[in-house]
């Protein structure tokens, strides 16, 4: 007839390679992923957060104030990786204006780079110097007199 085969007995020796090998799988995972994460983020928000949290109203103020000034900024990106910059308050361009921009990667890849501009003839302003591929974080200050307003927008 059939013969059945014997099965191996269940030893702690089975148990052992089973448990080294899962917990050798959790670790390699761990430091993979906790590899990952520190390469891409440095983890640094703001450079004190007491100092910061002091300076929170003051934050707040200004952002109302900019709030009240209505100027609305459109930035896209050239074909030749230059800034530009649109401007307008009530759908209308603003004019006399100074424009000045940081531009960063978002997770500190690249060193900042100032970036100045100057007025295209059609009410928006353009970058002089060329951004680089990629994602792009730009810090952007825009004033008139004693009128200043600040925006941070993420270029892709």
């Amino acid at each position: 007839m059939t013969e059945k085969r014997a099965r191996k007995p269940f030893t702690g020796w089975h148990m052992t390679a089973i448990l080294v090998a899962f917990f050798a799988t959790v670790v390699a995972v761990n430091f993979t992923m906790a590899r990952l994460a520190m390469s891409t983020f440095g983890g640094k928000v703001v450079e004190n957060s007491y100092v910061a949290s002091q300076q929170y109203n003051k934050l707040l103020a200004r952002a109302e104030a900019q709030d009240q000034l209505g100027w609305t900024p459109t930035v896209t990106r050239d074909p030749d990786r230059r800034v530009r910059i649109d401007i307008r308050k009530d759908g209308e361009p603003l004019a006399d204006l100074s424009v000045g921009a940081t531009a960063s990667h978002p997770l500190g890849r690249t060193p900042p780079l100032a970036l100045r501009f100057v007025a295209a003839g059609d009410g928006g302003w353009r970058s002089v110097e060329p951004l680089a591929e990629g994602r792009q974080r730009l810090d952007i200050r825009i004033s008139r007199g004693t009128d200043e307003a600040r925006y941070r927008i993420d270029l892709k």
